[in-house]
């Protein structure tokens, strides 16, 4: 079904047993023996079993259900980044990406290897990024619901040739459908995550921040440390990222600030930014040069999504209070 007609000599198909000593069959004679009874029209496998193929053909031919036999489809290998080889576990472990779909423990030795959806990759990215390792539409379309690829995908148009992997294209995919997700589904990553903080938070403000949040995270283990902030205090301020334009002029502008936010009646975000840029020019001083003090006051450090979002989330008491610490740390 890929590769279409493939020709064997049959002076080079080795004899293989079929039946060993004690009565157990080989996985030769087994597989062809079963796909018959279970009436497989269709066979899926990885290339490296395309040498195996003639065996399979003489069995079905010999044992006469060779008008049954199903379609074969011998699929394009997963190959290292590089192109050469087989992509294993062993790649996975020293490049520093899974292998596996999820955890997968040994049972000999009982190691656990970690997986794609432990990593934080969530199930449409996963199938998205498998689908377009080997295959495309014709199109330059990258981004595929499930639905689409059922209406879409077609077996003329797999490839050949094994697909490199490439775990930063993997990462992109799952972004993509990280930005693209319900809510609710990073809600209840982030309910998880505060769960084992025992920290106890409403759906309402979980689902503000995932909306906040989520075009930040790769993984979905990126989403509490991209809005811890939100729900804690951070435990540390990153000081030195104020102190060189820091003066009296901005301590006695974030105190009127603070002054200003106590009497807000309506916390709303955009209207307390328009008061907040309001004062400064009154001041004489440049939003921007305000702007970055605040967010290290409210979040620590350089980072997190509009600090106006932020003072609207976590409210007029802890927006106070968290630009009240650092007036008292820089003094």
């Amino acid at each position: 079904m890929i590769r279409g007609t493939v020709s064997f000599n049959s002076g080079q198909v080795d004899d293989k047993v079929l039946l060993k000593a004690d009565g157990m069959p080989t996985y030769h004679l087994a597989v062809v023996v079963d796909d018959y009874l279970m009436k497989i029209t269709h066979a899926f496998r990885g290339e490296e079993w395309l040498p195996s193929a003639p065996v399979h053909v003489l069995l079905w031919n010999y044992l006469g259900w060779i008008s049954e036999m199903p379609a074969w489809a011998h699929l394009p290998l997963i190959l290292k980044p590089d192109g050469k080889g087989k992509l294993s576990k062993r790649d996975g472990d020293r490049l520093g990406f899974p292998v596996f779909a999820m955890d997968w423990k040994d049972p000999a030795t009982g190691e656990l290897t970690k997986g794609f959806r432990e990593l934080g990759f969530i199930p449409e990215a996963f199938i998205n990024m498998l689908a377009l390792m080997g295959w495309n539409d014709g199109s330059e379309q990258e981004i595929f619901t499930k639905e689409e690829l059922v209406r879409q995908f077609s077996m003329d148009r797999v490839h050949s040739s094994g697909a490199k992997f490439d775990f930063e294209k993997a990462k992109w995919f799952n972004h993509e459908w990280i930005k693209r997700s319900d809510d609710d589904l990073l809600v209840n990553a982030l309910r998880k995550e505060a769960e084992a903080r025992d920290l106890i938070i409403s759906t309402g403000k979980l689902k503000q921040v995932a909306g906040l949040v989520k075009e930040r995270c790769t993984l979905l283990s990126d989403l509490w440390p991209n809005s811890v902030f939100f729900f804690q205090a951070p435990a540390a301020i990153d000081l030195d990222a104020v102190k060189p334009k820091w003066n009296e002029a901005k301590s006695a502008f974030f105190r009127q600030a603070i002054d200003l936010f106590s009497k807000a009646d309506n916390w709303n975000g955009h209207q307390l930014e328009e008061q907040f840029k309001s004062l400064a020019n009154s001041a004489g001083i440049k939003p921007g040069d305000v702007l970055l003090p605040l967010r290290i006051m409210l979040v620590g450090q350089k980072m997190g999504p509009g600090v106006f979002d932020i003072v609207e989330v976590i409210g007029k008491d802890e927006t106070i209070s968290r630009m009240d610490h650092l007036l008292n740390l820089i003094v």
